[in-house]
Protein backbone atom coordinates (compact mmCIF):
# COMPACT_ATOMS: atom_id res chain seq x y z
CA UNK A 1 0.00 0.00 0.00
CA UNK A 2 1.50 3.32 -1.06
CA UNK A 3 0.70 6.71 0.42
CA UNK A 4 1.11 10.21 -0.92
CA UNK A 5 3.51 11.97 1.47
CA UNK A 6 3.03 15.25 -0.38
CA UNK A 7 -0.63 15.50 0.69
CA UNK A 8 -0.16 15.37 4.47
CA UNK A 9 -1.01 18.53 6.38
CA UNK A 10 1.68 20.77 7.91
CA UNK A 11 0.94 19.78 11.52
CA UNK A 12 1.21 16.05 10.76
CA UNK A 13 4.38 16.62 8.77
CA UNK A 14 5.98 18.36 11.78
CA UNK A 15 5.13 15.34 13.95
CA UNK A 16 6.65 13.02 11.32
CA UNK A 17 9.82 15.11 11.15
CA UNK A 18 10.11 15.20 14.94
CA UNK A 19 9.80 11.41 15.18
CA UNK A 20 12.33 10.95 12.37
CA UNK A 21 14.77 13.19 14.23
CA UNK A 22 14.24 11.16 17.41
CA UNK A 23 15.10 8.00 15.46
CA UNK A 24 18.28 9.59 14.08
CA UNK A 25 19.32 10.79 17.56
CA UNK A 26 18.65 7.37 19.09
CA UNK A 27 20.64 5.60 16.37
CA UNK A 28 23.57 7.97 16.90
CA UNK A 29 23.41 7.43 20.67
CA UNK A 30 23.42 3.65 20.21
CA UNK A 31 26.40 3.89 17.86
CA UNK A 32 28.34 6.16 20.25
CA UNK A 33 27.60 3.87 23.22
CA UNK A 34 28.65 0.77 21.31
CA UNK A 35 31.84 2.46 20.10
CA UNK A 36 32.78 3.67 23.59
CA UNK A 37 32.11 0.20 25.02
CA UNK A 38 34.34 -1.39 22.39
CA UNK A 39 37.19 1.10 22.91
CA UNK A 40 36.89 0.62 26.70
CA UNK A 41 37.19 -3.13 26.15
CA UNK A 42 40.33 -2.68 24.04
CA UNK A 43 41.72 -0.42 26.76
CA UNK A 44 41.20 -3.08 29.46
CA UNK A 45 42.68 -5.83 27.28
CA UNK A 46 45.67 -3.62 26.49
CA UNK A 47 46.10 -2.86 30.19
CA UNK A 48 46.16 -6.56 31.12
CA UNK A 49 48.58 -7.49 28.34
CA UNK A 50 50.84 -4.56 29.29
CA UNK A 51 50.90 -5.67 32.92
CA UNK A 52 51.69 -9.28 32.04
CA UNK A 53 54.42 -8.36 29.55
CA UNK A 54 56.03 -5.82 31.88
CA UNK A 55 56.11 -8.39 34.67
CA UNK A 56 57.85 -10.77 32.25
CA UNK A 57 55.03 -13.29 32.54
CA UNK A 58 53.96 -13.04 28.91
CA UNK A 59 55.82 -12.86 25.63
CA UNK A 60 54.86 -12.96 21.95
CA UNK A 61 53.98 -16.62 22.15
CA UNK A 62 51.44 -16.14 24.94
CA UNK A 63 49.77 -13.22 23.16
CA UNK A 64 49.46 -15.37 20.03
CA UNK A 65 47.91 -18.11 22.16
CA UNK A 66 45.42 -15.56 23.53
CA UNK A 67 44.41 -14.60 19.99
CA UNK A 68 43.89 -18.29 19.10
CA UNK A 69 41.92 -18.88 22.31
CA UNK A 70 39.56 -15.98 21.61
CA UNK A 71 39.06 -17.13 18.01
CA UNK A 72 38.16 -20.64 19.21
CA UNK A 73 35.97 -19.65 22.16
CA UNK A 74 34.20 -16.72 20.46
CA UNK A 75 34.19 -17.50 16.70
CA UNK A 76 32.14 -14.43 15.78
CA UNK A 77 34.46 -12.02 17.63
CA UNK A 78 36.42 -9.93 15.12
CA UNK A 79 39.47 -7.74 15.66
CA UNK A 80 41.34 -9.88 18.18
CA UNK A 81 44.29 -11.05 16.09
CA UNK A 82 47.68 -11.08 17.81
CA UNK A 83 48.60 -7.97 15.79
CA UNK A 84 45.54 -6.12 17.08
CA UNK A 85 46.17 -7.31 20.65
CA UNK A 86 49.62 -5.71 20.52
CA UNK A 87 47.96 -2.51 19.25
CA UNK A 88 45.68 -2.58 22.30
CA UNK A 89 48.75 -2.79 24.51
CA UNK A 90 50.30 0.16 22.67
CA UNK A 91 47.02 2.07 22.92
CA UNK A 92 46.87 1.66 26.69
CA UNK A 93 50.54 2.47 27.25
CA UNK A 94 50.42 5.55 25.02
CA UNK A 95 47.45 7.20 26.73
CA UNK A 96 47.23 5.75 30.25
CA UNK A 97 49.49 8.41 31.75
CA UNK A 98 47.98 11.27 29.72
CA UNK A 99 45.10 12.66 31.78
CA UNK A 100 44.05 15.00 28.98
CA UNK A 101 43.94 12.53 26.11
CA UNK A 102 42.87 9.29 27.83
CA UNK A 103 39.17 10.31 28.13
CA UNK A 104 39.10 11.82 24.63
CA UNK A 105 40.28 8.71 22.76
CA UNK A 106 37.18 6.85 23.93
CA UNK A 107 35.08 9.17 21.79
CA UNK A 108 36.86 8.10 18.59
CA UNK A 109 36.46 4.91 16.63
CA UNK A 110 39.14 2.25 16.89
CA UNK A 111 40.26 2.82 13.29
CA UNK A 112 40.66 6.55 13.98
CA UNK A 113 42.69 5.78 17.10
CA UNK A 114 44.95 3.39 15.22
CA UNK A 115 45.53 5.97 12.48
CA UNK A 116 46.44 8.70 14.98
CA UNK A 117 48.62 6.34 17.05
CA UNK A 118 50.58 5.15 14.06
CA UNK A 119 51.06 8.48 12.31
CA UNK A 120 51.33 11.19 14.98
CA UNK A 121 54.61 11.66 16.82
CA UNK A 122 53.76 14.04 19.67
CA UNK A 123 51.00 14.46 22.23
CA UNK A 124 50.15 17.90 20.80
CA UNK A 125 49.74 16.48 17.29
CA UNK A 126 47.59 13.61 18.58
CA UNK A 127 45.38 16.06 20.50
CA UNK A 128 44.98 18.21 17.37
CA UNK A 129 43.67 15.33 15.25
CA UNK A 130 41.55 13.86 18.06
CA UNK A 131 39.74 17.18 18.44
CA UNK A 132 39.44 17.51 14.65
CA UNK A 133 37.82 14.06 14.47
CA UNK A 134 35.36 15.01 17.19
CA UNK A 135 34.36 18.42 15.85
CA UNK A 136 34.22 17.46 12.15
CA UNK A 137 33.10 13.81 12.46
CA UNK A 138 35.87 12.75 10.13
CA UNK A 139 35.82 9.41 8.39
CA UNK A 140 39.00 7.35 8.42
CA UNK A 141 39.68 8.45 4.85
CA UNK A 142 39.17 12.14 5.72
CA UNK A 143 41.46 11.80 8.74
CA UNK A 144 44.22 10.22 6.67
CA UNK A 145 43.87 13.00 4.11
CA UNK A 146 44.24 15.68 6.80
CA UNK A 147 47.41 14.02 8.10
CA UNK A 148 48.79 13.59 4.57
CA UNK A 149 48.10 17.29 3.97
CA UNK A 150 50.13 18.24 7.10
CA UNK A 151 47.09 19.95 8.59
CA UNK A 152 48.67 20.11 12.05
CA UNK A 153 51.96 21.55 10.83
CA UNK A 154 50.16 24.12 8.69
CA UNK A 155 48.00 25.20 11.63
CA UNK A 156 51.19 26.29 13.39
CA UNK A 157 52.24 28.62 10.59
CA UNK A 158 49.85 31.56 10.57
CA UNK A 159 48.90 33.39 7.42
CA UNK A 160 50.13 36.95 6.89
CA UNK A 161 47.47 39.24 8.35
CA UNK A 162 46.92 42.96 8.59
CA UNK A 163 47.13 44.69 12.01
CA UNK A 164 43.37 45.31 11.87
CA UNK A 165 42.56 41.59 12.00
CA UNK A 166 44.96 40.45 14.73
CA UNK A 167 42.49 40.90 17.57
CA UNK A 168 39.89 38.56 16.07
CA UNK A 169 41.75 36.43 13.55
CA UNK A 170 40.05 33.29 12.33
CA UNK A 171 40.94 30.19 14.36
CA UNK A 172 43.56 27.96 12.74
CA UNK A 173 44.03 30.32 9.80
CA UNK A 174 46.83 28.81 7.76
CA UNK A 175 49.66 30.12 5.65
CA UNK A 176 49.05 27.47 2.97
CA UNK A 177 45.93 25.64 1.83
CA UNK A 178 46.28 22.25 0.17
CA UNK A 179 43.76 21.77 -2.64
CA UNK A 180 44.94 18.54 -4.23
CA UNK A 181 41.34 17.26 -4.23
CA UNK A 182 40.48 19.74 -7.02
CA UNK A 183 42.40 17.73 -9.60
CA UNK A 184 43.47 20.90 -11.42
CA UNK A 185 46.57 21.05 -13.63
CA UNK A 186 49.36 23.38 -12.50
CA UNK A 187 48.38 25.80 -15.27
CA UNK A 188 44.77 26.92 -14.70
CA UNK A 189 42.63 30.05 -14.78
CA UNK A 190 40.82 31.83 -11.95
CA UNK A 191 37.37 30.77 -13.26
CA UNK A 192 38.59 27.15 -13.36
CA UNK A 193 39.86 27.43 -9.80
CA UNK A 194 36.60 28.97 -8.60
CA UNK A 195 34.45 26.39 -10.38
CA UNK A 196 36.51 23.52 -8.95
CA UNK A 197 36.26 24.92 -5.40
CA UNK A 198 32.48 25.21 -5.63
CA UNK A 199 32.21 21.69 -7.05
CA UNK A 200 34.30 20.38 -4.16
CA UNK A 201 32.86 22.61 -1.43
CA UNK A 202 32.61 19.85 1.19
CA UNK A 203 36.34 19.17 0.94
CA UNK A 204 37.17 22.88 0.78
CA UNK A 205 35.24 23.62 4.00
CA UNK A 206 37.00 20.72 5.70
CA UNK A 207 40.27 22.34 4.66
CA UNK A 208 39.13 25.78 5.88
CA UNK A 209 37.52 24.75 9.16
CA UNK A 210 34.15 23.50 10.33
CA UNK A 211 32.74 26.92 11.28
CA UNK A 212 32.68 28.17 7.69
CA UNK A 213 29.27 28.31 5.98
CA UNK A 214 29.25 28.83 2.22
CA UNK A 215 26.99 31.70 1.15
CA UNK A 216 27.58 32.30 -2.56
CA UNK A 217 29.94 32.42 -5.49
CA UNK A 218 30.22 35.58 -7.57
CA UNK A 219 28.33 37.46 -4.84
CA UNK A 220 27.06 40.69 -6.43
CA UNK A 221 27.81 44.05 -4.85
CA UNK A 222 26.17 47.11 -6.37
CA UNK A 223 28.03 50.37 -5.72
CA UNK A 224 26.80 53.44 -7.54
CA UNK A 225 25.83 52.33 -11.02
CA UNK A 226 28.35 49.51 -11.19
CA UNK A 227 28.27 45.82 -10.23
CA UNK A 228 31.19 44.05 -8.54
CA UNK A 229 31.52 40.36 -7.67
CA UNK A 230 33.15 38.63 -4.71
CA UNK A 231 34.64 35.33 -5.88
CA UNK A 232 33.48 33.29 -2.87
CA UNK A 233 31.56 34.50 0.18
CA UNK A 234 31.35 32.59 3.46
CA UNK A 235 30.02 33.24 6.95
CA UNK A 236 32.10 32.18 9.95
CA UNK A 237 29.95 31.14 12.91
CA UNK A 238 32.75 31.38 15.46
CA UNK A 239 33.39 35.09 14.99
CA UNK A 240 30.03 36.06 13.51
CA UNK A 241 31.37 37.68 10.36
CA UNK A 242 31.32 37.31 6.60
CA UNK A 243 34.54 36.12 4.99
CA UNK A 244 35.24 37.15 1.40
CA UNK A 245 37.69 35.10 -0.67
CA UNK A 246 39.45 36.67 -3.61
CA UNK A 247 41.21 34.10 -5.82
CA UNK A 248 44.44 34.76 -7.72
CA UNK A 249 46.19 32.08 -9.75
CA UNK A 250 49.45 34.03 -9.98
CA UNK A 251 51.85 35.58 -7.49
CA UNK A 252 50.66 38.08 -4.90
CA UNK A 253 50.69 41.73 -5.96
CA UNK A 254 50.13 44.63 -3.52
CA UNK A 255 47.41 46.12 -5.72
CA UNK A 256 45.23 43.05 -5.10
CA UNK A 257 44.58 44.32 -1.56
CA UNK A 258 42.90 47.49 -2.82
CA UNK A 259 40.26 45.46 -4.64
CA UNK A 260 39.64 43.28 -1.58
CA UNK A 261 39.43 46.32 0.72
CA UNK A 262 36.77 47.77 -1.58
CA UNK A 263 34.72 44.56 -1.38
CA UNK A 264 34.91 44.54 2.43
CA UNK A 265 33.75 48.14 2.64
CA UNK A 266 30.78 47.38 0.39
CA UNK A 267 29.89 44.26 2.39
CA UNK A 268 29.99 46.14 5.68
CA UNK A 269 27.94 49.08 4.40
CA UNK A 270 25.31 47.23 2.40
CA UNK A 271 25.17 43.56 3.45
CA UNK A 272 26.39 43.16 7.05
CA UNK A 273 23.71 42.91 9.74
CA UNK A 274 23.96 45.17 12.83
CA UNK A 275 24.86 42.32 15.22
CA UNK A 276 27.64 40.93 12.98
CA UNK A 277 31.33 41.73 13.20
CA UNK A 278 33.20 43.53 10.38
CA UNK A 279 33.79 41.40 7.30
CA UNK A 280 37.14 39.70 6.78
CA UNK A 281 38.98 39.26 3.49
CA UNK A 282 41.25 36.39 2.51
CA UNK A 283 43.39 36.77 -0.59
CA UNK A 284 44.24 33.28 -1.78
CA UNK A 285 47.18 33.29 -4.21
CA UNK A 286 49.05 30.51 -5.92
CA UNK A 287 52.35 32.03 -4.78
CA UNK A 288 53.60 34.91 -2.64
CA UNK A 289 56.73 36.63 -1.44
CA UNK A 290 56.42 36.92 2.35
CA UNK A 291 58.39 40.15 2.53
CA UNK A 292 56.23 41.83 -0.12
CA UNK A 293 53.11 40.65 1.73
CA UNK A 294 54.39 42.03 5.03
CA UNK A 295 55.09 45.44 3.50
CA UNK A 296 51.70 45.52 1.80
CA UNK A 297 49.80 44.65 4.97
CA UNK A 298 51.77 46.76 7.44
CA UNK A 299 49.57 49.87 7.05
CA UNK A 300 46.36 48.21 5.97
CA UNK A 301 43.36 49.25 8.09
CA UNK A 302 41.10 46.51 6.69
CA UNK A 303 40.84 43.05 8.27
CA UNK A 304 42.59 41.16 5.49
CA UNK A 305 44.97 38.23 5.28
CA UNK A 306 47.04 36.65 2.56
CA UNK A 307 47.56 32.91 2.13
CA UNK A 308 48.63 30.70 -0.73
CA UNK A 309 47.33 27.43 -2.11
CA UNK A 310 49.03 24.41 -3.62
CA UNK A 311 47.61 21.62 -5.75
CA UNK A 312 49.70 18.74 -4.42
CA UNK A 313 50.02 17.14 -1.01
CA UNK A 314 52.95 18.76 0.81
CA UNK A 315 56.23 17.24 1.88
CA UNK A 316 55.88 17.19 5.67
CA UNK A 317 59.67 17.50 6.01
CA UNK A 318 59.47 20.98 4.47
CA UNK A 319 56.90 22.08 7.05
CA UNK A 320 58.96 20.56 9.85
CA UNK A 321 61.99 22.56 8.69
CA UNK A 322 59.89 25.75 8.43
CA UNK A 323 58.60 25.26 11.99
CA UNK A 324 62.15 24.82 13.27
CA UNK A 325 63.13 28.09 11.59
CA UNK A 326 60.16 29.86 13.21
Amino acid sequence: MSTDLYNIDTSTKRVFENLAQQIRTAKQSVFEFANRTLVDLYWQIGKEISRKVNEAEWGKGVVSQLAEFIAREIPDAKGFSDKNLWRMKQFYELYSSDEKLSPLVRELSWTQNITIMSRCKTSAERLYYIEMCKSNRLTKRDLERQIDAAQYERSLTAAKISPAVRDFALPDIKDTYVLEFLGLPESHSEPELQKALVANMKHFILELGNDFIFMAEEFRLQVGCQDFYVDLLFFHRGIGAMVAFELKVGKFKPEYLGQLDFYLEALDRDVKKPHENPSIGILLCHDKDDEVVEYALSRSLSPTMVAQYQLQLPDKKIFAKKLQEL
